[in-house]
């Protein structure tokens, strides 16, 4: 790495100037480390319990588009009639949630992410 030209603007600021280069390396060392910490912060989060981790199978099908409460409800091996007793609905209410022909409503949903131990972020 070479020392920057210092230079002073008109107003009395400096500033550095370096080779495009070495710009671009201090750009992506910059990202690396925001991506570093991101990584640090969720270890910490798995680690207190605050996250967890599911197979990239359960996870894909939710990226697919899939209904997350179904996709949750497998992977919690519970049946609609189980969760639905759980989130005190209907298991046919639960059945149009997870096809979708109904949406939920906030209070339903919010019983379904506790029901699952999930935040209502989850299921959205």
């Amino acid at each position: 790495m070479t020392d920057p030209q210092i230079i002073s603007t008109p107003a009395g600021e400096q500033m550095a100037v370096l080779p495009l280069e070495e710009y671009r390396h201090l750009l992506r060392s910059a990202e690396e480390l925001t991506d570093i910490r991101a990584y640090d912060k969720a270890i910490e989060r798995l680690a207190r319990g605050q996250d967890e981790m599911i197979p990239s199978t359960f996870a894909d099908r939710i990226l697919d588009g899939e209904s997350a409460v179904r996709v949750w409800r497998e992977y919690r091996n519970l049946s609609v009639k189980e969760l639905a007793r759980r989130a005190n609905i209907s298991a046919s209410y639960l059945s149009q949630i997870e096809g979708g022909s109904r949406a939920g409503s906030l209070p339903t949903m919010k019983a379904l992410a506790q029901a699952l131990n999930l935040e209502l972020t989850d299921l959205t």
